[in-house]
């Protein structure tokens, strides 16, 4: 087995995390959740009910057991660094963890992040003494600027949200990786096991995953194949993948045997 995945001093033995956005229902949620064998779960704050008033609309959090999963509230919806901080304070406020992912994309076609309010408000965070976990383009100098002013991972994305595209920032990502004191998380635009796989294969400490799974035929079982990419690009990783060569190189002898 993988060695284990350490945040902020705290052990987790799964290197994939799950978000909890556009399932058919919390109940093929759950299920996928346990099916993916995952230690952290995002939500989104705007679809959690803070109030304690049982919202029957709003009531994600009653299917994440906080036994099992540490649930990472995300500030998903928020326009710049103020609206994020306050949902982080609020959901604080509320009796949730004070581990956050950070998201800020005030675009709603591309919903990419905005790396200036991002960084604002990660330093306020941090300083709040939020765990902070950053959600940001594949930037090396962005990445490690935050690494810096205190949070505990980076989360650059492997494509655009939602579109299922794979690690197209791989050169970046890898500088990133290298760089980095602290784990790197590819979160956003991985569409299938295979590019959970490359990610992990890379260097990435862990991946998120959402939509490639909660929008399959089976969900639970298109976790299962997610836990299993992740698991099988981490191993690689640890024992070294083989170098790239030019020209073929041959696994057995082609020469000798028929004399001997």
């Amino acid at each position: 087995m993988f060695t284990p995945l350490i945040i902020n001093g705290r052990e987790f033995s799964s290197r994939l995390f799950v978000g909890t956005g556009k399932f058919a229902s919390n109940e093929v949620m759950r299920a996928s959740l346990a099916a993916a064998g995952t230690q952290i779960v995002t939500v989104a704050l705007r679809r959690a009910d803070l109030s304690g008033a049982k919202d029957p609309y709003a009531n994600i959090l009653e299917f994440i057991d906080p036994e099992r999963y540490l649930l990472l509230p995300n500030t998903s919806g928020a326009m710049n660094a103020a609206e994020a901080v306050r949902l982080a304070r609020l959901a604080r406020a509320a009796g949730l963890p004070d581990w956050i992912k950070l998201e800020i994309h005030p675009d709603p076609r591309h919903l990419l992040p905005d790396p200036i309010e991002t960084f604002k408000a990660a330093e306020e965070l941090v300083a709040d003494g939020f765990t902070v976990f950053p959600y940001i383009n594949a930037d090396p100098v962005l990445a490690k600027r935050l690494q810096e002013v205190g949070c505990a991972t980076v989360m650059p994305l492997g494509a655009p949200i939602g579109t299922n595209r794979g690690v197209e920032n791989r050169e970046q990502i890898r500088i990133i990786i290298e760089q980095a004191t602290i784990p790197v998380v590819v979160d956003a635009g991985l569409g299938a096991p295979s590019h959970a796989a490359e990610a992990m294969e890379l260097g990435a400490d862990a991946v998120l995953i959402n939509t490639a799974i909660a929008i399959a035929s089976d969900p639970p079982r298109m976790a299962e194949a997610f836990q299993s990419a992740v698991a099988a690009g981490r191993s690689a990783f640890e024992m070294g993948l083989p170098e790239q060569g030019e020209e073929a190189a041959a696994s057995s002898p082609l020469t000798g045997f028929l004399n001997a």
